[in-house]
């Protein structure tokens, strides 16, 4: 199957449908938050080194770096982010602008093969971002719509990211370095979105055989527990398919649900990375050795291990 590989001078990410579902955090974006908007114009960068820590921390396999401040130099803080990013860690970046410009001026100062977030199927886009995602040896996010708009069709939106896929190999891009947004609406606004997306996460992966992503918080825009809404949409999303998302990796209900969704599609073997993460330390004994389980507990436990289940949960 396909394999998508995107890196740092010294780390590789890859995305593949037999592979551990791959978050990308999505906390450097000045969209939304106006302190951070007016520190990066401003040149003050502490609360980007801050949201880079705590999204590592978290277990984000990718970090995506957006700086789409109106008004400001948009080309020249973007490319001092993502160098700035890239001397604090060394896992891949998603490089994120709707200006060319900018996404040249960060593809620039990249050490390694990154993520292009985005194309998409307009004529225009399409012949100004394909041409650099070819010149600096980068993948790109193609996102399903076009000059007509997003259709809530999900077989609209399949040929247009066929098109994206076509018009790369034009450029000399494989269709591996295609990663494709089905785009991912407000469930609250669209009650078939999420069916909607299933649908086309499978053609996508048996028709296209590209890898996808998506702006995964759009799900649950608008409504109230918005992390149970997003949990469960990303534990369907892969197990229709999908193999990265755009993503708040600081909501540990999200990340149990992605790690959860791998244990269940046989992508952690062993459970042996939920086990990791989870698993908690024994309580120390006065001595400072490990205590003893209670008797009554091990035995329990010894027991249940040998024990089948005979009769149905009550």
């Amino acid at each position: 199957m396909t394999d998508t590989v995107i890196s740092s001078a010294t780390r590789e990410v890859v995305l593949g449908f037999d592979r551990p579902f791959v978050m990308i955090g999505e906390r450097i974006n000045p969209t939304g938050r106006k302190i951070l908007a007016a520190e990066m114009a401003a040149g003050n960068f502490s609360r980007v080194e801050a949201d880079v820590a705590a999204q590592l921390a978290a277990g984000a396999h990718m970090l995506d770096v957006n700086a789409g401040i109106p008004l400001a130099d948009e080309p020249a803080i973007l490319a001092k982010t993502v160098q700035l990013v890239q001397s604090l860690t060394d896992v891949p970046l998603s490089i994120d602008s709707s200006i060319v410009a900018a996404l040249e001026a960060g593809l620039a100062v990249y050490k390694g093969k990154p993520l292009v977030n985005s194309v998409t199927g307009e004529e225009e886009r399409l012949e100004s971002v394909l041409p650099l995602v070819k010149k600096y040896g980068a993948a790109v996010v193609a996102i399903s719509n076009d000059e007509t708009g997003i259709s809530e069709d999900p077989d609209v939106r399949f040929e247009v990211a066929r098109k994206i896929v076509h018009r790369a190999a034009d450029h000399g891009i494989p269709a591996s370095d295609v990663v494709v947004d089905p785009l991912v609406m407000p469930i609250g606004a669209i009650n078939q979105a999420g069916v909607q997306v299933f649908r086309l996460l499978g053609r996508l992966k048996n028709e296209l055989k590209v890898n996808t992503t998506c702006g995964a918080s759009n799900v649950s825009f608008g409504l109230p527990a918005r992390e149970g809404i997003s949990a469960v949409f990303l534990s369907m999303a892969i197990g229709a398919g999908m193999t990265s998302a755009i993503m708040n990796p600081l909501h540990e209900e999200i990340v149990k649900a992605c790690m959860g969704a791998d244990v269940m599609m046989g992508h952690d073997p062993d459970c042996a990375r939920w086990i990791k993460r989870f698993r908690q330390a024994p309580p120390l004994a006065a001595g400072g050795g490990a205590a003893a389980p209670a008797e009554g507990a091990a035995r329990g436990r010894r027991e249940g291990g040998m024990r089948r289940r005979t009769q149905a949960p009550q």
